[in-house]
Parts: C-alpha cells; sequence; structure tokens
C-alpha cells in the first residue's frame, strides 16, 4: 500500500487505544488524576489529585468548602485526565468524563479512605482508621460515574 499524501495523515486513533483490560490496569496504578470542574464563570478548574475507587468507580475525597464541590453543586460534569510517559512514544493515560457524585457520611464514605489511603501510603490495618477518620474529617467524597472513556498508549506505534 502507498503512503498517504503528504498532509493527508494517518487516523492512528484506533492504533493507540487501550483495551478495557488496559484501562483498568492502568487506572490501579498509583498515579495522580487531573480533576476538572467548569467554574461559574465558564471557565476550567483543574486540580491535581489522589483518588481511590468505590463501587468500582474513580472518586475523590475532598474539603466540603473546596472550590470543586462548590462547582459540582452547580454543574455536575466532571472530567478526569490521568496520564504518564515523557517522551512521545512513552506517553498514556485515560480521560475519564460523567457526572459527579456527592457522598457524605463517614460510613458511606469510609471505604474510599480506606481506598485512597492504601494506594497512597500503605496497607490499612484498624491501627489505622483514626489516620483515615482525620482525612475524611470535614471532607466529601465525589464519585465520578462515567458516561465516556478515551484512552491512548503511544507505545502501540512501536516507534
Amino acid at each position: 500500500m502507498a503512503d498517504a499524501p503528504m498532509g493527508a495523515g494517518v487516523n492512528q486513533r484506533n492504533q493507540i487505544k487501550m483495551t478495557e483490560a488496559e484501562i483498568e490496569e492502568f487506572l490501579n496504578g498509583r498515579r495522580v488524576a487531573t480533576m476538572c470542574t467548569v467554574n461559574g464563570d465558564g471557565s476550567v478548574h483543574a486540580v491535581a489529585m489522589w483518588y481511590g475507587f468505590i463501587d468500582g468507580c474513580v472518586a475523590f475525597e475532598t474539603k466540603t468548602k473546596s472550590q470543586k464541590v462548590k462547582n459540582l453543586l452547580r454543574n455536575p460534569n466532571l472530567t478526569i485526565a490521568v496520564e504518564d510517559g515523557l517522551g512521545y512514544e512513552e506517553l498514556r493515560g485515560v480521560t475519564l468524563i460523567g457526572t459527579a457524585e456527592i457522598i457524605e457520611g463517614m460510613d458511606n464514605m469510609f471505604p474510599l479512605g480506606i481506598s485512597v489511603f492504601e494506594r497512597y501510603q500503605g496497607a490499612y490495618s484498624e491501627e489505622m482508621k483514626p489516620f483515615v477518620e482525620i482525612m475524611l474529617n470535614k471532607r466529601v467524597v465525589v464519585k465520578l460515574n462515567v458516561n465516556k472513556t478515551i484512552s491512548w498508549d503511544h507505545g502501540k506505534l512501536g516507534m
């Protein structure tokens, strides 16, 4: 097959998409997510966040009065991006687009607290319970209900 004419480009989107298993493995890695909400003026509020999982969904714990919570109460649209790699051929990531669900109450939030603790601090035991309770004090959990997933892994291009 002849090369594409100059400027025609080659659609490599399908070549770099991750499989569902690759997406799950990637998100289960110890990474930082960029959490994006919409400010009242329409601009994007983007912040780096540790995340965990609750009910199989990506979720965050954050201060009840944070800007992101204010934004989500006004507009529940939420997008997160998780990425890694430095060189072009190493770039890979997942973007999750959906709506936020705010979860309150220590009993409802505690499973996410344990998830975040274990992902970033170490194994959880009952001795760690007071630390997780402090972590969740004056906070809510933001659970992302995903409507669309976008993924990329430039390593699949074989560069």
